[in-house]
């Protein structure tokens, strides 16, 4: 099979890998129907992850189970999937309180960008739509695998609650997500931060009532002013950075949360403003698939379109454009067909 490879920073290449194969009674193989860049994934591409030798990209992916082991009983050849980054059992003690990407015995899902993958514990990872979707609902699909179940997670940390006021700390897929999974928990306010006209637009779609566009110090005077002067009851941190972090505390009221699923990068939180702020923290890998079977039914019934992040779409051979296009800020997220 093909599928994208990084040999170092800005090098993203299509080229041959090993066709994947059932290495434990456990996994599924699928045939991928699309998959996409994500926004972590520039992490590697600019050089500010390491990257120690070529590797496969990607880790979001939805597709037709092809081959699965002996040991698999719930998921079945022919059947559309959705799954998450992390591989989980969700049967563990962890799982059950929700938390799967931190399962005992989770695995990465990574190497997505290409024709087939390979997916351990797929009877725990793998959630099946009721039959092979019409296209159009592929996006949505391949949304909820990560950023749609990641910003939805964010949401959930952060306490969003019905009549609630939520900012949002990022416009990526993530943030704008967020967006979406605030108004459909039944937030009141939801406080935009973009310095960007087209994803100011689409976070109103999605349900902003505000749009913020200072940063730092400048942005979390605007939440006090637009608040009273308390903060918002519920801060979604989606970018990962120093600033982006100290942002979304500071914009939380005393007793609020924040809900942080930005990666962080040299994020360091000062314990004496922390304990005197009252503010709650929660995030990290969204355990994306604690959310699957709810999110994947809302698409299905239409209640919610989180396929319109996709601005880019374009052929698998093509990915080292989409990795330029998000890098370059042309895009906000590009989808990529096999």
């Amino acid at each position: 099979m093909r599928g994208a490879v990084i040999h170092g920073p800005g090098d993203v290449r299509f080229e041959a890998r090993p066709d994947p194969v059932v290495q434990a009674p456990t996994d599924a193989i699928i045939r991928l129907s699309a998959a996409c860049v994500c926004g972590s994934d520039l992490w590697e591409y600019r050089g500010i992850n390491p990257i120690t030798g070529p590797t496969p990209m990607g880790h979001e992916y939805v597709g037709i189970v092809e081959e699965v082991g002996a040991e698999v009983t719930g998921i079945t050849p022919g059947q559309f999937v959705v799954g998450s980054f992390f591989a989980s059992d969700n049967t563990c003690e962890i799982c059950r309180a929700g938390f799967h990407t931190s399962c005992r015995h989770r695995e990465f899902v990574g190497g997505t960008q290409a024709e087939f993958l390979r997916v351990p514990l797929a009877d725990g990872t793998l959630v099946a739509t009721p039959e092979v979707p019409s296209d159009d609902l592929v996006p949505s699909l391949l949304a909820a695998s990560d950023v749609l179940g990641t910003g939805w997670f964010a949401a959930v940390a952060a306490g969003v609650q019905p009549g609630a006021t939520v900012a949002v700390v990022g416009d990526g897929a993530v943030g704008l997500l967020s967006v979406l999974a605030a108004r459909e928990l039944g937030a009141e306010r939801i406080i935009a931060m973009s310095r960007h006209e087209s994803r100011q637009k689409l976070a109103l779609e999605f349900g902003a009532t505000d749009i913020v566009t200072e940063r730092g110090d400048a942005g979390v005077a605007v939440i006090k002013e637009l608040t009273d002067g308390l903060g918002a009851h519920s801060v979604i941190e989606a970018v990962g950075t120093q600033e982006s972090m100290m942002q979304a505390i500071r914009s939380a009221r005393p007793g609020g949360a924040v809900g942080y699923v930005g990666v962080a990068h040299d994020v360091a939180l000062p314990g004496e403003e922390l304990f005197y702020s009252h503010v709650q923290l929660l995030g990290g890998p969204a355990p994306v698939r604690r959310f699957l079977p709810d999110l994947v039914d809302r698409i299905w019934r239409g209640t919610i379109d989180p396929g319109r992040v996709f601005d880019l779409t374009l052929p698998l051979a093509d990915v080292a454009e989409g990795y330029r296009a998000m890098d370059e800020r042309r895009a906000v997220k590009a989808l990529l067909r096999p």
